[in-house]
């Protein structure tokens, strides 16, 4: 199987990541921070191993980089622990469902309000302007992806910040898309929050996700439980990253996404895995250009575009396609990616698309037999 999904989750995990997680179940599964016996302590070193390489990795402290599920629980817990009653945000028009879904139940409740700003995929500046007419003056929140899940349309995220500082609002970055790929610093490039998940461009296993914030926000927690601190209060602890961290950690998952983040760092990094991924994504694009009966949501004209690609099969639904590409032993994703904005915005909510996006295991050839399979199903489509 030529595994192509890569924006769903990588696949397959580096060797040493499923070492981790086999090796904290098999030889220090106990529970983190819930003892004093030589097992607990290397299960918390181990969690805490990995939240220190986090914290240097996107310029964050340790106390503020948190363990959550998954990344739509970080952009959850970002959204109801920062907005308040009567408070406005902004997100982009190319939102995955976890950003929007949150926003639209609290809106729905009458808690809050939040308006969409249009992406121009080749005009950032035009982008921005977008934003900022949006503004209120109870806007609080300008949250948006960095890159698209669905199109691979990256934002300008240095301009978008500097938008947030300049009229004093938190800006947030929903990384599941980039997080692993390019390289993030909260401090330089002026991110107050970011989320993001451990399974996809940082190789860790599912059901580890991200949530860190600056020295600036505070983020009210929505579920409060036992800690391993402060046990003897009735009330939730106020620390970080205990507040946020009820109950037990996924100890397995987070030495997993420890492996992953070492893994990252023998590969030369986020530039040098980008590097790969982007030349795999050229030879992609210049191969689709000339495959007859298909239609490409392109940004190649953009200057920095993620690992991700949509197409349709002209007069067909995606799922077909995607089905006949898996008869070929060929894995992409197909259908609506779990973001009706992005849809919407592109006009793609009849037949889907065809998502296609390699990873640093991918080879050219890999890229070719797909092109090669495509081009077969194309020319039997219907005109």
């Amino acid at each position: 199987m030529i595994y192509l999904d890569n924006a769903a989750t990588t696949f397959p995990k580096p060797v040493q990541v499923i070492s981790a997680c086999v090796g904290a179940m098999r030889f220090y599964g106990a529970n983190p921070g819930r003892g004093g016996h030589k097992l607990s302590v290397r299960a918390g070193e181990t969690v805490f191993g990995c939240r220190e390489k986090l914290a240097q990795m996107f310029s964050c402290t340790e106390e503020r980089t948190v363990f959550t599920l998954n990344c739509t629980h970080s952009l959850n817990l970002a959204v109801k622990g920062v907005l308040k009653k009567g408070d406005h945000a902004i997100i982009s028009s190319l939102e995955h469902n976890s950003v929007l879904r949150p926003l639209e139940n609290m809106r729905e409740s009458g808690i809050i309000s939040y308006d969409v700003a249009a992406v121009e995929p080749l005009d950032d500046e035009k982008t921005v302007k977008n934003f900022e007419k949006l503004i209120r003056s109870n806007t609080r929140l300008i949250l948006c992806t960095h890159a698209s899940n669905v199109f691979g349309t990256v934002l300008p995220v240095k301009k978008l910040s500097a938008l947030c500082k300049k009229h004093g609002l938190i800006f947030a970055l929903d990384c599941a898309q980039s997080a692993g790929i390019f390289p993030i610093d909260m401090e330089k490039d002026g991110i107050d929050i970011v989320c993001a998940p451990g399974h996809k461009g940082l190789f860790g296993p599912m059901g580890t996700g991200i949530l860190m914030f600056s020295k600036n926000i505070e983020i009210e927690s929505l579920v409060q439980g036992g800690t391993g601190s402060l046990s003897l209060q009735k009330s939730q602890p106020g620390i970080y990253p205990d507040s946020l961290e009820s109950g037990t950690v996924n100890l397995p998952g987070i030495a997993g996404l420890s492996a992953g983040l070492d893994f990252i760092k023998s590969r030369g990094g986020e530039k040098a895995i980008h590097e790969k991924e982007t030349y795999l994504m050229k030879i992609l694009k210049e191969d689709l250009s000339v495959v007859k009966n298909i239609t490409v949501f392109d940004n190649m004209h953009s200057k920095i575009y993620s690992p991700t690609l949509s197409f349709i099969v002209n007069g067909e639904h995606s799922e077909q396609t995607a089905q006949k590409l898996d008869d070929r032993s060929i894995a992409v994703r197909a259908g609506y990616h779990c973001s009706y904005l992005a849809h919407s915005f592109c006009k793609t909510t009849r037949s889907g698309t065809v998502r296609v996006s390699p990873s640093v295991f991918n080879t050219k050839s890999d890229v070719k037999f797909f092109v090669f399979s495509l081009n077969l199903i194309a020319k039997n489509g219907k005109m």
